[in-house]
């Protein structure tokens, strides 16, 4: 395509690209679908839209949001899942689903409302990119919409109190990450042998839980058990990003305080609970697929035009503090 694309997006750390998941999820589908994305990383100069990244401009657009964004290069023929079938993308989308309601809630726990990780990691992070004086004052911020969040939507009867809340977030974020490593399976990625939308979700929420250094990690200890879904982040960092991860070989080391053994009995009831979620993916999947077959049944209109996303002040201040994660 004739005019630029360039991508603002929050910049790396811990031998990642970019520490910021949306922003992962855009430069990983890029990298699979071969658009040429001018990378712009938002330093302690930036004086554009905050907590609204990743942003992708071209002449005549502005568009945010990685689903969209996703969309948007589709349209420009950069398409990722154009081998897939229809089964497979119904997957994806269920898949997708998933992740954003089962494993978000703890990532943005893990990253912004655990109070040691906070303090001693993101905090300190995300305030050294951010122009002074909103340094101070936008992290903060931040966390308590992420917390929001989470109690918005997990917060309902019986999970009053936000220790229950966090026990139940970690049991589905953890049997998520099961599913995910059950299905990933052997295969390099996870429809095959070609990288396409679901692996650049996957790897985009996983990767920062992955590498970055957290004073309690729980959920990033678990993810470490899983060897698979370690070595499909490692695959993609040295394939697609060209990034040493020598300096962090020795990340299990770190962890290995924390006690993440499972009983017998305990065993049971995750695989009782992997079983569950398979089949909420598959009925999903199943919903997705026949929903797909009546449109593709159903008189098309022709496309029209994209229209320019633009951002008010007000919404962009609204939007940082809804659409969070890390």
């Amino acid at each position: 395509m004739a005019a630029p694309l360039e991508l603002s997006c929050w910049g790396g750390g811990w031998g990642l690209p970019s520490v910021h998941s949306e922003s992962l999820v855009v430069m990983a589908y890029a990298k699979f679908s071969g658009a040429p994305l001018k990378v712009k990383v938002i330093d302690n100069t930036w004086r554009g839209s905050r907590g609204d990244v990743p942003i992708l401009t071209t002449e005549d657009n502005i568009v945010s949001q990685p689903a969209k964004i996703l969309n948007f290069l589709r349209k420009q023929k950069y398409n990722a899942d154009y081998e897939l079938s229809a089964k497979q993308g119904a997957d994806t989308l269920a898949y997708i689903a998933l992740i954003e309601e089962k494993l978000l809630p703890a990532v943005l726990h893990t990253f912004w409302v655990e109070s040691d990780n906070y303090f001693n990691v993101t905090r300190p992070w995300f305030a050294s990119r951010i122009p002074f004086p909103l340094s101070l004052i936008l992290p903060g911020r931040m966390s308590k919409g992420a917390l929001n969040r989470i109690l918005l939507t997990r917060g309902e009867p019986p999970l009053y109190h936000l220790r229950e809340v966090e026990a139940q977030i970690y049991r589905d974020a953890k049997e998520c990450l099961n599913l995910l490593s059950n299905r990933l399976g052997t295969s390099q990625f996870f429809f095959g042998d070609t990288p396409s939308t679901l692996d650049a979700y996957v790897f985009g929420f996983l990767a920062p839980l992955y590498k970055v250094r957290f004073p309690k990690g729980q959920l990033q200890g678990h993810l470490q058990r899983l060897s698979n879904l370690c070595r499909f982040c490692d695959d993609i960092l040295h394939s697609y990003f060209r990034l040493s991860l020598e300096a962090f070989s020795c990340m299990n080391r770190n962890q290995q305080q924390i006690d993440l053994g499972i009983s017998p009995a305990g065993q049971e009831t995750v695989d009782a609970n992997l079983q569950k979620l398979t089949q909420l993916v598959n009925k999903e999947s199943n919903l997705i697929e026949k929903m797909d077959d009546n449109l593709r049944q159903s008189p098309q209109l022709p496309p029209r035009k994209l229209p320019t996303l633009k951002l008010t002040p007000a919404e962009e201040e609204s939007n940082s503090l809804q659409r969070l994660s890390p």
